[in-house]
């Protein structure tokens, strides 16, 4: 069996500059930090020489015969692509599930890219560091699959930790952020996360974000700049220790955002954001690409109590969480059994 697990992320500020639209002429910029909830992949020697796919997430079950084609759709399109990649035909049990709802806004789809390529390299005894692991999983979902995102979700998980990572036409650097230890347990301490009971196909927002950047519209392209900028402030500010200046680039990222694209707030959204702000939060946004999934608030801890009960009474979930400073890893390995494995590079398809 080989078990491996890979972080979920909450992005702070620069979502959208890393989408190559934009970092292919301007350079991208995202400050984010990996947290403990986790996408597993788990496989299994199998009896027999099929490929069997089972996703807890989305109730599904794939069955693959070793010399049969191989294309990746439906619900399972991302681990048939992985698959693909690496020429995985048979004699495996294929076991993936997340710790949270898929559609959310915590990259929950890249983690669970990172999480295979991470699996099968293990298990093909092919090594990778965290940088190709990263890059891979971007490959496969950009190119290979066509999906239409960005690269930071991957590179979040892949190595953990609370970063800045720049994107540039020539390549993506991640830089640890050099806080100290006190900010950085505080800044723990004071993110709350609250599940709106909403979730959102993400790649409607940012098609529309990436044919606007590609079209060069003035408004889109004027918040991306600000958004940029924005992270660039707040690596100052979390460096500094300045973590009140932080929550109001939150607020102004959040507001700038909203600028990208249709459908990435609600009045649903607005009414509740309004709300933590009127009991004590100090600023916030959605995570992920928007239009649902959890909504972000820094709040000092005297205020927590009254902010988390007025949003649990309009129905919103608080989900407890702490960072992670791991990135995608190896949990068990015991690498035997594998009779019936069959790995062989698949046509062109």
């Amino acid at each position: 069996m080989l078990l491996v697990r890979a972080p979920m992320r909450i992005s702070f500020g620069g979502g959208g500059t890393d989408l190559e639209a934009y970092y292919g002429r301007f350079g991208g910029v995202v400050i984010s930090t990996a947290i403990n909830k986790y996408f597993y992949t788990i496989i299994e020697a199998a009896a027999t020489d099929e490929l069997q796919i089972i996703s807890a997430d989305y109730r599904s079950l794939f069955r693959h015969a070793p010399f049969d084609a191989l294309s990746w759709d439906g619900d399972l399109a991302l681990p048939k692509a992985v698959c693909h990649h690496f020429g995985i035909r048979g004699g495996l049990n294929l076991f993936l599930a997340g710790e949270v709802p898929p559609g959310t806004g915590l990259g929950s789809s890249s983690s669970a890219a990172v999480a295979l390529v991470r699996a099968f390299s293990t298990l093909l005894e092919l090594p990778m560091s965290k940088q190709q692991v990263a890059e891979l999983a971007s490959s496969i979902e950009i190119e290979k699959m066509g999906m239409p995102i960005g690269k930071q979700d991957q590179y979040a998980s892949a190595f953990g930790g609370l970063n800045k990572i720049s994107f540039t036409a020539d390549g993506v650097t991640v830089t640890p952020l050099q806080i100290a230890r006190e900010t950085y347990w505080t800044l723990e301490r004071r993110l709350l996360l609250f599940f709106t009971g909403r979730s959102r196909l993400s790649t409607s927002i940012l098609k529309q974000q990436r044919t606007s950047t590609e079209q060069n519209d003035v408004m889109v392209l004027q918040a991306l700049h600000h958004i940029k900028e924005g992270a660039l402030q707040m690596q100052e500010c979390l460096e500094s220790g300045d973590l009140e200046r932080f929550a109001r680039l939150l607020h102004y990222a959040w507001q700038e955002k909203r600028c990208l694209a249709p459908g990435l707030s609600s009045s649903f959204i607005d009414e509740c954001y309004e709300l933590a702000l009127q009991r004590g939060a100090l600023g916030g946004k959605i995570t992920g690409a928007g239009g649902g999934g959890f909504l972000l608030l820094y709040c000092p801890e005297e205020a927590q109590e009254a902010v988390t009960l007025a949003l649990e009474q309009q129905g919103l979930q608080r989900m407890n969480f702490r960072f992670d400073r791991q990135g995608a890893a190896v949990i068990l390995n015991v690498s035997s059994g594998y009779d019936h494995l069959r790995v062989q590079p698949y046509e062109h398809e």
